[in-house]
């Protein structure tokens, strides 16, 4: 792969290349030169954004200096940045200089892009290609069919309604999954929520990231939560429900409700798997769940710093020390325990956040890291973070060897897995 040159865009959202500028990325705010080995064509499906308000960076192939590029051949132009499907690991951030005062940019996972060989590129690894989680999977031509059979199966269940939402106006792959009766479907319960994570999908402050959907404006009862399950995880190909969406809060707010809906659903099957997703805010909550019958735990985490923790988090009435015993103690209980891992380049390739998560995986007895990309503005985070001051991480692709070689027993990867859930 050629060096790629920089990608800009005019305001009408135009693209196209610099002819002369070479692509550059950043770590954290620092620019980072792209390398050929970590460079290749976006895979399908990746989107690409320009960033209003965000002046593009590109490097002087002869003198190898960095260079800001406002206007070109008389017009503004704006940072461009691609958005990876899941499964692939972004390496770096856009390099561009944001004009403020600004609003954050939507909740996306911005990474650096350019052009070489007639075709558009980023610097990323794919993490983990599982076919079934490709948009090519998830066509509305076979989705809006299978709504109504659904509907007069579970006529009146408000928990239904709110996820044919979600699948036909979100596009929430899980909850297509539903519909198309196989794989990962959700369970979403909660309206609540004890943190105020930066970057929350479904209830963002006047002033934060615009919340990219609406948040469920009820709470289910546990009959209706059991009717979807038990339909699902009777009928679909490798099951799992998951409580603990992106459009509700807090799943452990709603303990009573949820362990009354695992014993409903155990009570009838014990087929599939049923998870959580969680912030893991209470050991002695998530170990009622597991034995419930609780299978399986993942808890969300964007940095295992305690100072980071708090900034992204700003958790309520709890702290990193409770995650680690709650995880630890769900592992003890029986549950297959896993980390939701919000990675960032700058922020997560930092030698003391790798350390401290290596520490706290240990601790926590972790079996599965999703190494996820963190959707958010990611000047807005680093802003947030206090991080204008930090060093220039060591490369995202050395954070997964860094895991690898200390962690062997642990997967890496990026979607829930029925077989490694269920030990198949």
């Amino acid at each position: 792969m050629p060096l790629p040159f920089m990608l800009m865009a005019d305001d009408s959202g135009a693209i196209f290349e610099h002819p002369r500028l070479l692509m550059v990325g950043a770590s954290g705010i620092h620019p980072v030169a792209s390398v050929p080995e970590t460079v290749h064509e976006v895979p399908p499906y990746t989107k690409l954004f320009f960033l209003p308000g965000c002046t593009p960076a590109g490097q002087d192939p002869s003198t190898g200096r960095i260079v800001f590029v406002e206007r070109y051949r008389g017009r503004p132009v704006f940072a461009v940045s691609a958005f990876l499907p899941p499964g692939h690991l972004r390496l770096l951030l856009p390099s561009a200089r944001p004009d403020y005062p600004r609003r954050p940019l939507p909740l996306w996972s911005y990474s650096a892009a350019g052009w070489a060989r007639g075709t558009i590129v980023a610097p990323y690894v794919t993490l983990d290609a599982t076919p079934r989680w490709s948009p090519e999977n998830y066509d509305d031509r076979d989705l809006i069919p299978a709504v109504a059979p659904l509907r007069q199966a579970l006529p009146g269940n408000r928990l239904l309604e709110h996820l044919i939402r979600c699948a036909t106006e979100y596009h929430c792959f899980a909850a297509k999954n539903l519909f198309l009766g196989r794989w990962e479907a959700p369970l979403p319960v909660s309206r609540a929520c004890n943190a105020r994570c930066l970057g929350c999908l479904s209830l963002q402050p006047p002033d934060g990231c615009a919340a990219s959907h609406e948040r469920i404006a009820f709470t289910p009862t546990p009959g209706e939560v059991a009717d979807v399950a038990l339909f699902h995880l009777s009928r679909a190909e490798e099951p799992i429900v998951s409580f603990g969406q992106g459009c509700e809060g807090e799943p452990l707010t709603e303990v009573d409700l949820i362990e009354e809906s695992i014993r409903r659903i155990r009570a009838v099957t014990s087929r599939g798997v049923i998870n959580l997703n969680t912030n893991g805010y209470s050991a002695a909550l998530l170990k009622r769940l597991v034995q419930a019958g609780l299978d399986s735990v993942r808890v969300s985490l964007a940095s295992a710093r305690r100072d980071v923790f708090a900034a992204y988090h700003k958790p309520i009435g709890f702290s990193l020390a409770d995650v680690t015993e709650a995880i630890e103690a769900a592992a003890e209980a029986g549950a297959f325990t896993m980390l939701n891992y919000l990675v960032c380049p700058g922020v997560t390739d930092q030698p003391e956040e790798i350390r401290a998560l290596v520490r706290l995986a240990r601790t926590a007895k972790v079996r599965f890291i999703h190494l996820k990309n963190l959707n958010i503005d990611p000047w807005f985070y680093l802003t947030a973070l206090g991080a204008e001051q930090w060093p220039r991480g060591f490369g995202m692709e050395q954070v997964v060897d860094a895991l690898r070689a200390e962690l062997p027993d642990v997967e890496l990867g990026y979607f829930n897995r029925w077989a490694i859930t269920t030990g198949v």
